[in-house]
């Protein structure tokens, strides 16, 4: 069984930049497609980037060329690399397979962006 573990949330002013780190353990995730997702207070939560096993990545519209997705194999690590953050961007991250069957939810990181 797949633990996913997210990290690297904070509060930042608004056009600053977080990274956030998803590390896996128990399985490799390598050969998956892996997403990172967030949830806002009162909203659903909702997928903003996923990335296939070799490297390509996709975001959702609202977060092109702010946000880049990156994986490492090797590691069995994710990384979600976010500049020029919005207030809109204020959730709580999640990292997980972009496809059903989900792995477990991590306890996710808090992004807040807010001056």
């Amino acid at each position: 069984q797949v633990q996913l573990v997210e990290s690297g949330g904070d509060l930042v002013q608004p056009g600053g930049s977080l990274r956030l780190s998803c590390a896996a353990s128990g399985s490799l995730i390598s050969i998956y497609v892996m997403g990172w997702y967030r949830q806002a207070p009162g909203k659903q939560r909702e997928l903003v980037a996923s990335i296939t096993a070799g490297g390509r990545p996709t975001l959702v519209d609202s977060v092109k060329g702010r946000f880049t997705v990156s994986r490492d194999n090797a590691k069995n690590t994710l990384t979600l690399q976010m500049n020029s953050l919005k207030p809109e961007d204020t959730a709580v991250y999640y990292c997980n397979r972009k496809n059903v069957p989900y792995f477990n939810w991590g306890q996710g990181t808090q992004v807040t962006v807010s001056s």
